[in-house]
């Protein structure tokens, strides 16, 4: 700061020196020539004081301006850096879980054939039970149906015995024979003790 107002102290005592050169050099020469180098001169000293005011603005402002966008253009490099360094993270998960889908897939497929194994066997176990369990009715069925049958076998030649006996005695009991046995019968309760 201090060397800023230095150098603006030297420029303005450069300037003031310059403008009093040329008027002494004016006055010396006098009249037109004179002027018109006064003239010059004073367009030049003009541009030296415009040049310097902009020189001034430019060193009064400028640090600051490129300070800041120094200071941004670097934020937003940093930015660029942790974007790059996280997409190459994300890139070298994605590439790992990639590597590993091969390994994944397989490793589903034998747990799906030990499944699908499994509920193979387990169907086989519920048909076999199933299996056993409609045998077991089966014969139980097979057996009511038998002593039924045996049942209605029996019913029927007994049946058929008392038919086929009571045609025999039909035909062989006549009148004679029946009056027979009912005095034998008559014969042997009269001997009998009560």
């Amino acid at each position: 700061m201090r060397a800023k107002r230095i150098l603006l102290a030297l420029a303005s005592a450069v300037i003031a020196a310059l403008f009093l050169t040329l008027r002494a050099q004016a006055a010396e020469e006098g009249g037109a020539a004179g002027a018109e180098t006064a003239t010059e001169i004073f367009k030049w000293i003009n541009f030296a004081i415009v040049a310097g005011a902009l020189l001034w603005v430019c060193l009064k402002k400028a640090p600051g301006f490129f300070r800041g966008r120094a200071e941004v253009i670097s934020s937003a490099i940093t930015k660029a850096g942790s974007a790059v360094a996280a997409a190459d993270a994300q890139l070298h998960d994605a590439e790992t879980k990639l590597a590993n889908l091969e390994k994944e897939v397989a490793e589903l497929r034998a747990f799906a054939g030990r499944e699908a194994a499994a509920e193979v066997e387990r169907i086989r176990m519920a048909t076999q039970s199933e299996m056993e369990k409609i045998a077991a009715a089966a014969k139980a069925e097979i057996g009511a149906a038998e002593r039924a049958a045996r049942l209605e076998l029996k019913a029927l030649a007994a049946k058929l015995a008392v038919e086929g006996a009571e045609s025999l005695l039909t035909k062989q009991l006549t009148a004679q024979v029946q009056a027979g046995l009912v005095s034998n019968f008559v014969k042997s309760l009269e001997g009998a003790p009560n």
